[in-house]
């Protein structure tokens, strides 16, 4: 327990609880958004009442995740300046105006049109609520991006200057467009998208399975499944070139990736280890499973392609190798379960065409706890990949120009053991509360209310009858049966 008097391993460890905490609600809050405003465009095009009763059900989930990622994001902002001050004041030319863009250009644009989303259903017209929702969608994104320029940055720094121990700006254009931001937000973008349809397919089919609300389920459940079958593989591909990249931009975090100890020789190509037991301090991996060939295979496209060895690098500019070769792994496992199970699904779906309605799809027990499952392993590939990311980088805060032991500020131990105890309280209970107020939104199910207004075919908007026009069950019966109609179309 001699990490427990160490300031900079307490200091770390804060930081990266709030980071792994946090990090697990916005890419559904970013994510959900897109589908929200699909969702809403369709309802305003269409005029079909099954795509606003979609809306309105998934909005309760935004709700609680925007909330909770927007409470447990403001002591990050905080940790900069009180366990990170040396660095605060080293980059605070760039990373003080990059998070200022986050928070005035992304996060105020989709703080003021939560408002209209939110509350505006009977006050403005369905196509300015649509614009609401869009802006909403469109801040959430831009907020990742803004957040992703950071931390790539860190990743591969480029357009500053060390000047007297301060990161003097050379190229603005250069650094926020540094060569990690491509992979980095491309990745961590697709994985928000992912993260989402998989949620949205894994709550179907808890109805589904239980047989609740199935005619409502089934095409949010189809739309999920099809738009995974492009967007699971398209992350695979991604991933695969961000680790490519690795090689030119980061080839000590590639060799902890894949504890790939000694660069091959020429003509040679590396082992890829699917499983290992890598030994930081012997500089070898005890035992591995490995495919020949296959590392320099994956990271240069060519049998024989050189990839660095960690021994090229000294010991103190080696990254930790447990951590980030397992997490990595995860993440991996996690990815290919997702995918296949959307191809398994679709080609169930294709094959039983004529026969897959609601109650077959609902007796596909095995299929269904399948996606219950993915829900969970994709979060775990979110939380394993940031892990991948952020501990390979070890030990620059900025990679190659700053240690992160540089960066720190020197605080006593137990100042800084106390507030994580209390980050860990704070989280503890809003994580709790969120997961309650989830749970109750997913056993309640949807509201079959009226939309505030009908679009009609020339654009005008007409009121729609009040639910309290109708006797309570003639109104279930016609949103029963109007659901049912339009959820097989």
């Amino acid at each position: 327990m001699d990490w427990l008097q160490h300031p900079e391993l307490l200091a770390r460890a804060q930081f990266g609880f709030i980071a792994m905490f946090h990090i697990l609600w916005p890419p559904l809050t970013i994510g959900l958004a897109l589908i929200l405003f699909g969702l809403e465009t369709a309802w305003v095009k269409t005029g079909k009442a099954v795509y606003y009763h979609q809306t309105k059900f998934w909005t309760k989930l935004f709700l609680i995740n925007f909330g909770v990622g927007v409470i447990s994001g403001i002591p990050m902002e905080f940790s900069f300046g009180t366990n990170w001050g040396p660095f605060s004041t080293a980059s605070g030319d760039f990373m003080g105006n990059i998070l200022g863009f986050e928070t005035a250009m992304a996060f105020m644009l989709e703080a003021g049109f939560l408002g209209i989303m939110l509350f505006g259903w009977n006050r403005v017209g369905p196509k300015m609520h649509l614009f609401a929702t869009g802006m909403v969608a469109f801040g959430s994104t831009l907020s990742a991006f803004w957040i992703m320029v950071a931390n790539s940055w860190m990743q591969t720094p480029a357009g500053v200057k060390l000047v007297d121990g301060q990161f003097a700006i050379t190229d603005w254009l250069a650094a926020v467009l540094n060569p990690d931001l491509p992979y980095g937000f491309g990745h961590m973008f697709t994985a928000a998208i992912e993260l989402s349809l998989v949620v949205m397919a894994g709550v179907s089919a808890y109805y589904l399975l239980n047989k609740r609300h199935a005619e409502f389920f089934r095409p949010a459940f189809k739309w999920a499944v099809v738009a995974l079958f492009i967007v699971a593989p398209l992350q695979i591909l991604i991933g695969d070139s961000a680790g490519s990249a690795l090689a030119d931009t980061q080839p000590a975090k590639l060799a902890a990736i894949e504890a790939h100890w000694h660069t091959n020789k020429p003509g040679e190509g590396a082992p890829w280890a699917l499983l290992a037991i890598p030994n930081q301090s012997a500089q070898k991996n005890d035992w591995a499973l490995e495919i020949p060939d296959g590392l320099s295979l994956i990271a240069t496209k060519t049998l024989t392609g050189k990839v660095v060895g960690l021994t090229h690098f000294k010991p103190e500019d080696q990254p930790p190798v447990w951590i980030p070769f397992y997490a990595f792994r995860v993440m991996v496992a996690a990815g290919v379960f997702v995918a296949f199970m959307a191809f398994w699904t679709l080609w169930m779906l294709w094959r039983g065409r004529e026969r897959m309605t609601a109650a077959r799809i609902s007796d596909n027990k095995w299929l269904l706890r399948g996606w219950l499952l993915a829900v969970p392993a994709v979060y775990a590939a979110v939380e394993a990949g940031w892990m991948t990311r952020e501990i390979g980088r070890q030990p620059w805060i900025v990679y190659g120009m700053m240690r992160t032991s540089e960066g720190v500020s020197h605080l006593p131990a137990g100042t800084v053991l106390w507030s994580l105890s209390m980050y860990a309280l704070f989280y503890a209970v809003i994580g709790i509360a969120a997961l309650v107020f989830a749970s109750r939104t997913i056993r309640k199910g949807p509201d079959f209310d009226a939309p505030p207004h009908q679009p009609t075919a020339r654009g005008h908007r007409a009121p729609a009858t009040p639910p309290a026009a109708l006797p309570a069950h003639t109104a279930a019966l016609a949103g029963s049966t109007q659901l049912a109609v339009e959820g097989g179309q």
